[in-house]
C-alpha cells in the first residue's frame, strides 16, 4: 500500500487552564482534572482558523521532503469547524501552498475522524496510481458552548500527512479498516453555533463500541497482537477514555503515553488522533510498528497499522518544528481574553 512520505503539525500558542474555566463555571478544578485527565487546552489566535492551521501543518510536512509540490494530485481537509459553510477550505490551502491547479480537492466531515478518513482516501488514490502524492489534513478550532463540560476540552490544532509511494515512505501503511454505525452521540445542526452531546452516552455505546470494535478487527485481520506495537494511539476526547481502551487491550504506559497529547492541549477534534500520530513519528525508529484508531461521532472509527522505515531518520533531522515544540510554546489567557479569541462576547 501507499505510505506516509512526510508529516507536519501545528498547534496555536495560546492556552487556558482548567482552573481559569472552572473559576467562571463555579466548579472544582481538581474534580475536572481528575474527571477528564486534562490540565489546560490550546486556543486559536484571533486570526487563526481551520484554514490557517491546515496551511501551517502542511507547510511543515512539505519542509521535511524535497518533492516537487506540483506533483501533489490531491488535497483533502477534514474538519468540523470549516470557516465557511459554503466555500471550501481546501482550495485556500492549495493556493497558499502554491500547489498549482492540477489537483483534486475536497473538504471532508465526520466529526473527529474527518482527518483520519483523508489518509485512507489518499492512500487509495496513490495505490491505484491515480496520483503520485496526496495531502491529508485534519484540523479544528473546536467550539464549545460557555458553561458546557466541553469547554474544558475543546481545543485547536491540526496535522498533515503527505501520502505517497511505499518506496519513499517514512512509515508504510500496512493495513487500514473502518467500523461505522448510526450512533448520534454528538451533533451540531446547520446554523447552530455550538454542538450538543448525549452526555455519558458519548462513552458507551458510542466511543468505546467503535474504537474497541475497529481495533479488535484490525488485530484479527492482520493476525497481530498489541505487544507487536511500539506505539498505540487512540482518539482522545479527554485524557481518560483512551486509557480505558488501553486497559481493555493490555496496552502499556510506554506504548500509549508518547501519543497522549490530549493531556497537554485538550481535544483538537479532527486533529486529535492524528496529532498523536505526529508525536510518535517525531520519535519513532525504523522498524517500529504503530497502531492508530480514530473516532468520529455519528459514529465511526478508522484503524491503521504503520511501520516506520529507515527514511524516518532523515525526516526527523529536518529543521522543522516537532509537535512537542508547539506544545511547549505557550501564552496563557484569562477567561475574558479566551472569550474574545473564541468570539463569545456579544
Amino acid at each position: 500500500m501507499a505510505g506516509i512520505v512526510s508529516w507536519g503539525a501545528y498547534i496555536p500558542k495560546y492556552r487556558i487552564t482548567v482552573e481559569e474555566i472552572a473559576k467562571v463555571q463555579h466548579a472544582n478544578p481538581n474534580s475536572i482534572k481528575n474527571g477528564l485527565g486534562l490540565v489546560e487546552k490550546s486556543v486559536p489566535g484571533k486570526d487563526e482558523d481551520t484554514a490557517t492551521i491546515s496551511v501551517s501543518a502542511a507547510r511543515n510536512a512539505l519542509l521535511r521532503t524535497n518533492i516537487n509540490r506540483k506533483e501533489i494530485g490531491a488535497i483533502y481537509v477534514g474538519s468540523e469547524s470549516h470557516p465557511y459553510a459554503v466555500k471550501p477550505t481546501v482550495s485556500i490551502v492549495g493556493e497558499a501552498l502554491d500547489i498549482g491547479n492540477n489537483y483534486t480537492a475536497l473538504d471532508t466531515q465526520f466529526a473527529c475522524k474527518a482527518g483520519s478518513g483523508t489518509i485512507q482516501i489518499n492512500a487509495g488514490l496513490v495505490d491505484s496510481k491515480m496520483i503520485k502524492y496526496g495531502l491529508s489534513i485534519g484540523a479544528d478550532t473546536s467550539q464549545a458552548e460557555p458553561g458546557n463540560a466541553l469547554e474544558y476540552s475543546a481545543s485547536a490544532g491540526g496535522a498533515a500527512f503527505l501520502m505517497g509511494p511505499n518506496e519513499e515512505a517514512v512509515a508504510t501503511l500496512d493495513a487500514t479498516l473502518s467500523f461505522t454505525s448510526d450512533t448520534p452521540d454528538f451533533w451540531r445542526r446547520a446554523l447552530q453555533s455550538y454542538p450538543a452531546h448525549a452526555g455519558r452516552f458519548t462513552g458507551e455505546p458510542a466511543y468505546f463500541k467503535h474504537v474497541v470494535g475497529a481495533t479488535k478487527n484490525i488485530l484479527e485481520k492482520t493476525n497481530t497482537k498489541i505487544s507487536d506495537f511500539k506505539y498505540v494511539v487512540f482518539h482522545m476526547p479527554n485524557g481518560k477514555f483512551p486509557l480505558r481502551v488501553a486497559k481493555i487491550f493490555g496496552v502499556t504506559k510506554e506504548q500509549i503515553e508518547p501519543g497522549l497529547i490530549v493531556k497537554k492541549i485538550g481535544n483538537t477534534y479532527s486533529g486529535s488522533s492524528i496529532l498523536g500520530l505526529t508525536c510518535v513519528l517525531d520519535i519513532a525508529k525504523p522498524g517500529d510498528k504503530i497502531l492508530v484508531t480514530s473516532y468520529g461521532s455519528g459514529s465511526g472509527s478508522d484503524a491503521f497499522i504503520f511501520t516506520a522505515t529507515e527514511k524516518i531518520i532523515a525526516a526527523q533531522k529536518a529543521k522543522v518544528k516537532t509537535t512537542e515544540d508547539y506544545v511547549k510554546r505557550k501564552e496563557y489567557l484569562t477567561y475574558p481574553e479566551y472569550e474574545a479569541h473564541m468570539e463569545q462576547i456579544h
